[in-house]
């Protein structure tokens, strides 16, 4: 495995596009801290990743090796009345994670997003998945609604905490 020092934290770029559909793929298919239970087909990652590059919105992915093995992005809200804020995605794949990837990573996304006049950030957050809910709340995120029985896995609910950071 890669020291933490030799993993990069940069924007994404075209050449990142396959890595990050295998990773966004790792961490869905692990059927735990994702919505989505597999990745889109790459065609339609694709299409987003150029869709983020194009407006500008922040996607960050973390390189081992030249391998993406985590990412970060904010995609700016489309509605005039709601151009302010973003929802924030993250993931990192199993063999990383505990190693910082997740805080520098959000650093890195949350300063982006300032950087283009984002005010609000938002997620929301699987209530039983306490590591990330931790690093939230200690880059700023503050919760602001319970959402019971969110999310519906192999049979099993969930709930989802909803979180925001505001910048004033």
């Amino acid at each position: 495995m890669t020291s933490r020092s030799e993993i990069r934290i940069e924007p994404i770029a075209v050449k990142h596009i396959e890595g990050f559909h295998k990773a966004l793929d790792t961490v869905a298919r692990e059927r735990e801290y994702l919505t989505m239970l597999q990745a889109f087909p790459l065609g339609q990652t694709r299409v987003f990743v150029l869709g983020m590059i194009e407006k500008g919105n922040p996607q960050f992915v973390a390189l081992a090796d030249g391998e993406v093995v985590g990412w970060c992005d904010i995609s700016r809200h489309t509605f005039p009345s709601h151009a302010h804020a973003g929802s924030l995605g993250m993931g990192i794949i199993p063999a990383y994670r505990g190693q910082g990837l997740g805080h520098r990573s959000i650093d890195a996304a949350l300063r982006a997003a300032r950087d283009v006049g984002i005010e609000r950030v938002e997620l929301s957050v699987h209530a039983d998945n306490g590591r990330a809910i931790a690093l939230y709340e200690k880059v700023g995120f503050v919760r602001e609604g319970l959402a019971r029985k969110s999310v519906l896995i192999d049979g099993r609910y969930k709930d989802a905490i909803h979180m925001a950071l505001l910048y004033e």
